[in-house]
């Protein structure tokens, strides 16, 4: 047996320290609900050369990393598209351009007057701070299922934008850092090389990338599907770094360039085990960058940069939230989320280093704030709900919006939301004839409402004092069309303070929150999963037959008790017997004859539909009018209804025999096929 030489031992055996040490701690950082990422920087810590010194191959590790930073960028330039940006146009444009340019400025401008430091340092400082965590954060409000709520949509549109951002900072570092000249002409130039090269990959996604990927999975080959998708990031990021560029540029502009493709979501499954790989080994690595004897040195620098950080985006978050419109809670719970330095961060600050912008000490103590607001990140997003209630409070802040008179109507209906749920609810109460009003906290969403003339009053449901303006003490009825959880919760205790009496009802995606919603006060729970599996329910018994009352019954049987029968764990049990005796027998039906029939003309005497199919006809609907227990003389005519009575079986060949000649040969043909 041929011997394993004793370097790749000795890496084979440190990269298992690695994986186990991960294992560990990610398996305790699940148990005290933390992100992987967080446990993935406690690793590093650990196991790093100022910790326990389990790891020495630091030169393997970092070439991981720069690999893990490609497949990270070239995730992210997958999910960069023109649609998702459509969606949040407004959270990435301005509150994007609001909190990054905000950051850039207050640190740049606390760097020269705190220390001194020259001016374009000083900007690359506060460039370093004002990306934020895409990883953590995202992470973080997924599992809190807020998202989609507004502060997740403004957290989403600022996050991309700082990860588009990285692209220019990146190309205008060596700019800063005075190895190129910094004149407006050489700025720009540099500036214009970086967007000529996006214009470039454009034009290739267009028209040259989509060819060569259709091309690959045509010959469904899962392996050169793969290869195909690791040679376009790597290869591209090869060739933009020979351009003078960067590893992290090229792979970005890879993944925007694929994103085009109708096969992006196939790239994406098929690269997300190598990202996840690699970029839980740049995570590692950035925490054994973590020099713990030099922390505890300068720990008190370290804690006041620590603050000085998390205040600065507190405020520039804030700030890109009021430039929204949003209320004092939202902004508290986006600023504190953004509160932390980010993952590209240290991909900005590698090149910083490498240009001569950072020194030694700056870098350590770059490294070692950047992982400490990370790990206080889920402290702070749990703790900003409460605190923006708060805030909130103190402030008194009036409400917004423009509703110019009072409810005047009594029992009326206020909608929480105006997303796609509230709209068509709104739309159904108007035509309906019903008085409602409407509470939105998207001011976008309430100036279009105002234009079309809707009752939409801009406010947090979560204040009394706009559920009050909305009239709750005199509603009939309040229904909940958010996606916040936290806020539903204190909005229905709130509604139900106000008036005992409202009939609350609360729609939710996921039935894991129909029990803790209707403890909250909630007298209709709205789970989307379990009315899609009704949808799918009635669709199934309505094409075997089954009569509109039983499916109806059975449809307010599963929603009975906040649908406690698809909760359990099994429906048979549950379900009536009768609906199975129903299923198992037979049926009631109808069937409308058409001019080429061959029942028209005949009396049902000669059809004779009984002994021929077993199913029998009870009545005949003509003109409006019903025929019960015809006459066996009665003489069919174009366009009668028949009431038909059998088993499904019976049903289904008395159905075969009425049809029209044409349409029973195209059956009997496709079956025959």
């Amino acid at each position: 047996m041929l011997g394993v030489p004793m370097h790749v031992s000795e890496v084979l055996g440190e990269a298992l320290v690695l994986l186990l040490a991960s294992v560990i701690v990610l398996l305790v950082s699940h148990r005290l609900r933390l992100p992987a990422v967080v446990g993935l920087l406690l690793t590093g810590v650990l196991i790093g050369p100022s910790g326990l010194g389990l790891f020495a191959e630091r030169a393997a590790v970092e070439v991981a990393a720069e690999i893990g930073v490609v497949f990270l960028l070239f995730a992210i330039g997958l999910e960069f598209s023109l649609d998702r940006l459509r969606e949040i146009r407004r959270p990435f444009l301005l509150g994007g351009s609001v909190q990054s340019g905000l950051t850039i400025a207050l640190v740049a401008l606390l760097a020269i007057v705190a220390s001194g430091q020259p001016t374009l340092r000083a900007i690359f400082y506060g460039c370093l701070v004002a990306l934020s965590s895409t990883a953590v954060v995202l992470t973080l409000y997924a599992a809190r299922q807020e998202l989609d709520a507004p502060q997740g949509k403004l957290l989403l549109g600022v996050l991309l934008f700082q990860d588009f951002l990285i692209v220019p900072m990146i190309v205008l570092t060596p700019v800063l850092a005075g190895t190129v000249k910094a004149s407006p002409l050489e700025f720009v130039v540099r500036f214009g090389g970086g967007v000529l090269a996006v214009a470039v990959v454009f034009l290739a996604a267009r028209y040259l990338m989509p060819r060569l990927i259709r091309q690959v999975a045509a010959t469904r080959i899962r392996e050169l599907f793969v290869l195909g998708a690791l040679l376009v990031g790597l290869g591209m990021a090869f060739f933009t770094e020979h351009l003078g560029f960067s590893l992290a540029l090229g792979a970005f502009l890879a993944g925007i360039v694929v994103s085009e493709s109708e096969y992006s979501h196939q790239v994406v499954a098929d690269v997300a085990p190598f990202r996840d790989v690699f970029t839980s080994v740049f995570f590692i690595s950035i925490g054994m960058l973590v020099d713990v004897a030099f922390a505890a040195a300068h720990l008190g620098l370290v804690l006041a940069l620590t603050a000085a950080v998390i205040a600065v985006k507190a405020v520039t978050g804030g700030a890109a939230a009021a430039a929204l419109g949003l209320p004092v809670r939202i902004a508290a719970i986006a600023a504190l989320g953004l509160a932390q330095i980010g993952e590209f961060s240290f991909v900005l600050l590698n090149v910083g280093r490498a240009n001569g912008l950072v020194d030694g000490t700056a870098y350590q103590l770059v490294i070692v704030v950047a992982v400490l607001t990370m790990l206080l990140t889920p402290v702070l997003v749990v703790a900003a709900p409460r605190l923006g209630e708060r805030l909130a409070a103190w402030l008194r802040r009036p409400p917004g919006g423009a509703v110019e008179a009072a409810i005047a109507a009594q029992r009326h209906v206020i909608v929480v939301g105006f997303g796609l749920n509230g709209r068509t609810l709104a739309r159904v109460l108007r035509e309906a004839g019903i008085a409602y009003v409407v509470v939105e906290l998207d001011g976008e969403a309430v100036r279009r409402g105002l234009a079309d003339g809707e009752p939409i009053l801009y406010g947090d449901a979560t204040r009394r004092e706009i559920l009050a303006h909305a009239g709750i003490a005199a509603a009939e009825v309040v229904v909940f069309a958010i996606s916040d959880l936290l806020a539903v919760r204190h909005s229905i205790a709130l509604a139900r303070q106000l008036n005992p009496d409202v009939h609350i009802i609360v729609r939710t995606r996921s039935h894991a929150h129909v029990e803790e919603l209707r403890r909250c006060g909630a007298d209709e729970v709205i789970a989307e999963e379990f009315e899609a599996a009704i949808e799918i329910f009635t669709s199934v018994l309505a094409e075997y037959h089954v009569p509109r009352n039983v499916i109806h019954a059975q449809v307010r049987l599963l929603r009975g008790e906040g649908y406690r029968m698809l909760r359990g764990p099994s429906l048979r049990g549950e379900v009536s017997q009768a609906l199975l005796d129903v299923l198992a027998a037979g049926t009631t039906d109808i069937y409308r004859l058409e001019a080429e029939s061959p029942a028209v003309s005949r009396t049902l005497r000669e059809l004779d539909l009984r002994q021929r199919t077993g199913a029998t006809v009870i009545a005949v609907v003509r003109d409006g009018t019903p025929l019960p227990n015809p006459d066996g003389e009665l003489r069919l005519q174009a366009g009668d209804t028949l009431v038909l009575v059998g088993s499904h079986a019976e049903i289904e060949r008395a159905f075969s025999a009425l049809e029209p000649p044409a349409a029973s040969d195209s059956v009997g043909a496709a079956g025959g096929v």
